[in-house]
């Protein structure tokens, strides 16, 4: 059986996803920078395309998840 949620986790995990989701739009801006300055940008690209879609999925994770 499942612990209950309480208001107060709820809050916390949804500032823990917020800063989740933040780290990785960052993560994802850095790439895209350092891709316009490489002269092998691909990997870096593919790199941002995995921090953007991972701070698109984040916000779908519940507690039950994990």
């Amino acid at each position: 059986m499942a612990p209950e949620i309480t208001s107060e986790f709820q809050r916390g995990w949804d500032s823990a996803l917020r800063a989740v989701r933040a780290w990785h739009e960052s993560q994802a801006s850095k790439s895209l920078v350092q891709a316009r300055r490489s002269r092998f940008p691909k990997n870096l690209e593919r790199e941002a395309e995995v921090h953007r879609r991972s701070a698109e999925l984040i916000v779908t994770l519940n507690p039950d998840d994990v």
